[in-house]
């Protein structure tokens, strides 16, 4: 079942939301569902004392994400 939700949000996000759904090749909905499943992520792993971060190809830490 779908639930349609209203969200208020400024007009440079709104454009970000516009440029990265067409970078991605999705919608701006696929997008929020699919920051929305990270997030998830993000808060999951840090209640387990984990961390998120960007690695290269030989998996050194990049950066680190932090806030989330």
């Amino acid at each position: 079942m779908n639930v349609r939700l209203n969200v208020n949000i400024t007009t440079e996000l709104n454009d970000r939301l516009d440029v990265l759904a067409e970078k991605s090749g999705t919608t701006k909905s696929e997008l929020l569902r699919k920051a929305i499943a990270l997030m998830d992520l993000a808060v999951t792993e840090r209640g387990r004392g984990n961390k998120l971060g960007i690695l290269d190809d030989q998996q050194h830490v990049l950066r680190e994400i932090v806030g989330v």
